[in-house]
């Protein structure tokens, strides 16, 4: 950012009313300069100022939106080379392939794995989230109508992919309302699809075979009004690919290079033939730095491997993955079956829960919002002792699953068990479980 955090203050209006989230004005100042807050957070800044900040606030890689409603993808905005600096804020969307020269079973195929392939994954949904449509037909109309397919039937957010201003403009016009991605602008047709983007407000791919040439080229639709882009530099070949990857974050976070701070778009399905090469390929722009990575087609063996990754990338280091705070049943369980609880760590409840699916024995697992963190870590910061878990209890609609008033806790924090039992009352009894998840089959076997 080129203002420092008290340049910032200067052009703000001093009034510390906190209305921007934080109590005064300097703060939030220094929130800005360090790419934390929004411009927009403050309802009192002149417009004056707003101009002066506007440019020196904006992040290093534009952030730009594809799609609409729940499956919108947002990218760029990234402020860091390596996610320990900080973190990484939008993960690239991954993206299916059609072309309008498939048969129509092989696209129904692909966009029936399109809709099919989700994953319940720590209380959330892992999906991919874009199909590109590619017009290899050379026909507008053909093209147009393989768009309209991809509208009706899925809510991707749609890449529209051809050399053919005219078919462009029938692709746009058939999905104008989700903000597809038009690919991609060049040096031949960048006027007429700097126009129809920037008509439609569409996010531009553009494409150059150098840097400079990308560069020249991104300067050139920026000045015709064409500011929302995603940037492909031409290259298809792994080796290639990735050293521009690399090459393009550097030049915007390190050496502030305007021209080149927008997100990326890469195709690993022209880069091999072969389905598992090719998600290694993804997997490395995952982490480095694509923006949109589209695939040849979705198999549930390497999409899956892929999604999980990129949530690990980009989950901010600095707070631990969490369960959603719940009752989560395991194995079918009645009224009659056992209730235990745990705090809402993602790995404690993956190996809870697994131990208690391996028993066989049918349970009610009580998740509780330890703010994601392991048992031991809760008890000793004061969020999982014996007045806090009987509290959620009380409130978490237990009692209306089962019949029987006997909770299991795990043995590490044996001594809340007395004043689990105060709170609760006489009618409860608080059981002692094994310190390790691992001895816990054999502790349900023996009946609770």
């Amino acid at each position: 950012m080129a203002l420092t955090g008290i340049q910032i203050f200067k052009l703000l209006p001093k009034t510390n009313c906190g209305q921007c989230g934080v109590p005064t004005c300097l703060a939030f100042a220094m929130n800005l300069a360090a790419g934390k807050a929004e411009l927009d957070s403050c309802p009192f800044i002149s417009e004056e100022s707003k101009a002066q900040l506007s440019e020196a606030s904006a992040p290093p890689i534009r952030p730009v939106t594809i799609g609409t409603g729940d499956n919108v993808v947002k990218i760029g905005g990234e402020t860091v080379l390596f996610r320990h600096e900080k973190t990484f804020v939008n993960k690239p969307g991954l993206a299916l392939l059609v072309s309008d020269t498939m048969g129509a079973d092989e696209v129904a195929g692909r966009l029936k794995r399109f809709k099919e392939l989700k994953y319940d994954w720590i209380g959330l949904v892992l999906r991919p989230e874009m199909i590109a449509v590619k017009n290899e037909s050379g026909d507008a109309g053909k093209f147009a109508a393989l768009v309209q397919k991809v509208m009706d039937e899925t809510d991707a957010a749609p890449i529209l992919m051809s050399s053919s201003v005219e078919a462009l403009t029938a692709g746009v016009k058939a999905s104008a309302a989700r903000l597809p991605l038009i690919y991609a602008a060049t040096a031949d047709n960048a006027e007429a699809l700097a126009a129809l983007a920037k008509e439609n407000k569409c996010t531009l791919a553009v494409k150059a075979e150098t840097m400079d040439d990308l560069a020249a080229l991104t300067e050139k639709l920026t000045a015709a009004g064409a500011k929302d882009l995603v940037l492909d530099s031409g290259a298809r070949t792994m080796r290639r690919a990735f050293e521009d990857s690399v090459f393009i974050r550097r030049a915007a976070l390190v050496q502030k290079n305007r021209a080149l701070g927008y997100a990326t778009i890469t195709f690993p399905c022209e880069m091999t033939t072969d389905p598992a090469k090719e998600a290694l390929i993804a997997a490395s722009f995952i982490a480095k730095y694509g923006g949109i990575i589209v695939l040849s087609d979705f198999q549930g063996e390497t999409l899956f491997p892929l999604l999980v990754a990129r949530l690990n990338i980009y989950t901010d280091p600095q707070r631990p993955m969490m369960m959603q705070q719940g009752i989560y049943p395991i194995g079918n369980p009645t009224e009659d079956s056992p209730v235990l609880i745990t705090t809402n760590f993602a790995l404690t409840y993956f190996i809870v829960s697994g131990e208690i699916e391996g028993s066989r024995v049918p349970s009610w697992l009580m998740v509780m919002d330890t703010e994601g963190l392991s048992v031991l870590t809760a008890w000793a910061a004061g969020k999982f002792v014996g007045d806090a878990i009987g509290q959620f209890i009380k409130k978490s609609g237990i009692t209306e699953k089962v019949k029987h008033k006997k909770i299991v806790i795990p043995g590490f924090v044996a001594a809340v068990s007395g004043d689990l039992e105060e709170e609760l009352g006489p009618e409860w009894e608080v059981k002692i479980g094994p310190r390790e998840a691992a001895h816990l089959a054999p502790f349900l076997k023996m009946g609770v």
